[in-house]
């Protein structure tokens, strides 16, 4: 499941805080960032990934599809390619529904 109570403010993440962030392995960032051709970290002199703002932008939307909504890698490709803006709004909409149920369980919890 995908922690989004943190807040994104650096420039650069490293693959572990990536992984962590979206609580997986950092062999699946890797192998996604294979797959993906949106997916382009930057890599210091040592070779070690960084990631942007657009980078984890871009990994959220591809969890979104695989983990979450269940598509194969070739269908969360083609589904990019095609509509990305509608799978961004979409991941929106769920975002935004998630925080009323969580506000809800919350309420239910204080009455």
């Amino acid at each position: 499941m995908l922690n989004t109570d943190r807040r994104i403010e650096k420039i650069y993440y490293t693959i572990g805080e990536v992984a962590e962030l979206f609580e997986v392995n950092q062999s699946l960032i890797r192998f996604w960032e294979k797959e993906f051709d949106i997916l382009k970290p930057q890599k210091n002199k040592k070779g070690n990934r960084l990631f942007t703002k657009t980078d984890l932008d871009n990994l959220r939307l591809i969890y979104h599809l695989v983990k979450e909504r269940g598509y194969t890698l070739q269908g969360a490709k083609e589904k990019l390619r095609q509509n990305r803006e509608d799978v961004i709004n979409a991941m929106e909409i769920i975002d935004s529904l998630n925080k009323v149920k969580g506000f809800l369980l919350d309420l239910k919890k204080e009455l």
